[in-house]
């Protein structure tokens, strides 16, 4: 075969296989959505032996009282465990345990431990979100090298319902509807290996484009969601306020951050808030990316979906995100208190991350488990440059069941070397829950916003 030949069949073969990448799912797989599968994707039916049942259109919207602040009841409260999973009893259990649970139950043998319920498939999405991830389904496809999106303007959310490789299974969590644009306060808290710590107070803006009135896909086709963070407590770290663009395509325009500094009055520009930059406030306890499990470009690591699989995750956990419960009963030395804590036995996508050759992170390895009908990140085992198992991340899961959307109560990220946490996101002692429905703009969130926010 002449030169000219192999470069031609070369050139074909790139083409086939950048086709089959960047290719949407057929017009019958679309019409599995809300039939056979749930409306984001999920499996409808249950499992073999029932352990895991049917799915029936999840919590409605008044599953149970919401308070004046904002604070939602358990409607699943006279619910009791199981069983409870120990260091004793773990072999039983370990054919359905992430590898980064087991290392906890070896790391802290003598209290670490996980109450598990009968499984509550509480996920829902308002009809709309649903509709949407329909469009997504037929429309939305990967850019040639993955690290962006296509004709993803007109569905916003759930990129890949029916995902055919592991990177897109990601994109699904870094789409998955959040409920709109909304305002949180909340805790952030570094234990000590007493399980002494100090609370950090902040606040986070998130907007989302579509979502706000002045939104023009032309300035905003690029942009998926717009966040401000600021540290309100304790003083020596108040005042500071970070700023992101998250872009959908982070080839063509890579994410922009910037950061507003109370003690030196100035924005600058911030490329350091990402990858493995470290995260706000963390003591050096999780990176940038860490922050919502996994965020922003996947352009490091090589991903590949192992497969589905039914563990025992975290989910349905009310109890613990209710304002009776106070920061102080959460923490305790070595991880949190899952006492208060909830596990379920359901489907998760397995996913794993290996670090490209010519790339560099703290993490040589990462292994996602993605809950299946909510596309949320349930845990992640994070290994070093040695291959060794590092940090565990776990997220506590919550639907906000009166925004028909998924979330969780707190994320928790525990480094078995140190024997140190990080968790981040309670709002258990705050003066209200997370508020929907804010009437943001644009204007809301350019550098000059910021530093207006910063100033005290």
């Amino acid at each position: 075969m002449t030169r000219k030949n192999l470069m031609q069949c070369g050139a074909l073969v790139l083409s086939l296989l950048a086709a089959n990448v960047m290719a949407a799912v057929s017009a019958d797989q679309v019409a599995k959505l809300g039939t056979s599968l749930t409306p984001l994707g999920g499996e409808k039916a249950g499992n073999a032996d029932g352990s895991i049942p049917a799915w029936d259109g999840g919590l409605k919207t008044n599953a149970a009282p919401i308070d004046s602040n904002g604070f939602m009841g358990d409607p699943y409260a006279s619910d009791k465990p199981l069983f409870t999973i120990t260091a004793k009893n773990l072999d039983q259990y370990k054919a359905k345990l992430s590898e980064g649970q087991i290392a906890l139950f070896k790391r802290y043998p003598d209290t670490y431990s996980m109450p598990v319920y009968v499984t509550r498939r509480s996920a829902s999405v308002p009809d709309d979100v649903a509709a949407a991830a329909k469009v997504s389904a037929a429309k939305t496809t990967l850019t040639a090298d993955g690290n962006g999106l296509q004709n993803f303007d007109d569905s916003h959310v759930y990129a890949f319902p029916e995902p055919q490789t592991g990177l897109e299974v990601i994109w699904n969590h870094i789409t998955r509807y959040r409920g709109g644009n909304a305002i949180r306060l909340y805790t952030q808290a570094v234990p000590q290996t007493n399980g002494s710590f100090d609370a950090i107070k902040l606040e986070d803006d998130v907007g989302f484009p579509y979502k706000m009135s002045n939104y023009d896909p032309k300035e905003s086709g690029n942009v998926l969601l717009f966040f401000k963070q600021e540290v309100t407590a304790p003083a020596r770290l108040a005042g500071t306020v970070l700023l992101v663009h998250e872009s959908l395509n982070q080839t063509a325009h890579p994410r922009d951050a910037w950061i507003y500094n109370a003690g030196q009055r100035r924005v600058r520009k911030a490329p350091q808030v990402a990858f493995d930059g470290p995260g706000t406030a963390s003591d050096g306890m999780r990176t940038s990316d860490n922050f919502d499990m996994f965020n922003g470009s996947p352009e490091m690591y090589d991903w590949k979906l192992i497969g589905k699989k039914e563990l025992y995750i975290p989910y349905n956990n009310f109890r613990i995100a209710m304002p009776s419960v106070k920061y102080k009963d959460i923490i305790r030395a070595g991880h949190i208190n899952n006492d208060l804590a909830r596990y379920e036995l359901h489907r998760v996508w397995v996913v794993e991350a290996s670090l490209k050759g010519d790339k560099r992170n703290i993490y040589a390895k990462r292994r996602f488990y993605v809950d299946e009908d909510t596309w949320t990140i349930a845990m992640s085992d994070l290994y070093d440059g040695r291959g060794q198992l590092w940090r565990v991340g776990q997220a506590l899961l919550v639907p906000y069941y009166h925004r028909q959307a998924p979330s969780y109560a707190f994320e928790a990220l525990y480094d078995l070397i140190a024997g140190r946490y990080i968790v981040t996101g309670m709002s258990n002692e705050e003066n209200k829950f997370i508020q929907f429905d804010q009437k943001f703009s644009n204007a809301d969130f350019t550098p000059s916003a910021l530093r207006a926010k910063g100033i005290r």
